[in-house]
């Protein structure tokens, strides 16, 4: 996701797709301002939902209120706000059985494989052993 005015600092790879709604009949104000060298601000009306990318060590302050009283009334890591989570240990697991998988079928494979070749040679040896004859 291209954010021209306020592109993400050089150097971070791992960037996330965040999404977060203003659930609130407030206008509230979105703000990171943990991350070095990164200044992100955005206003977001009631009901709006306001999809950005940031770092993953990234703070979302949200802010509340008229514009010269807003209060900080909430700090939500961007993690939790991710459209694309980290995979969950269930993820992994069924990864890991899935692998597994795989690799059986291909030591199946090639059990099969070295079979078909030991058949090859004996019925090559056997044609030779006739042509001599």
């Amino acid at each position: 996701m291209s954010q021209i005015l306020d592109s993400l600092p050089n150097g971070e790879n791992d960037s996330i797709l965040c999404c977060y709604v203003n659930a609130t009949s407030e206008i509230q104000i979105a703000r990171i301002t943990n991350i070095p060298n990164w200044y992100f601000e955005r206003v977001v009306f009631p009901g709006q939902r306001l999809v950005f990318e940031a770092v993953s060590k990234a703070q979302l302050e949200i802010h509340t209120g008229m514009m010269a009283s807003a209060i900080l009334s909430d700090t939500i890591p961007c993690t939790r706000l991710s459209l694309n989570p980290p995979p969950t240990v269930t993820d992994v697991k069924e990864t890991e059985v899935a692998a597994k998988k795989v690799a059986v079928k291909v030591e199946q494979r090639e059990d099969v494989a070295i079979k078909n070749k030991q058949k090859f040679s004996m019925t090559s040896q056997l044609m030779q052993a006739a042509v001599s004859a």
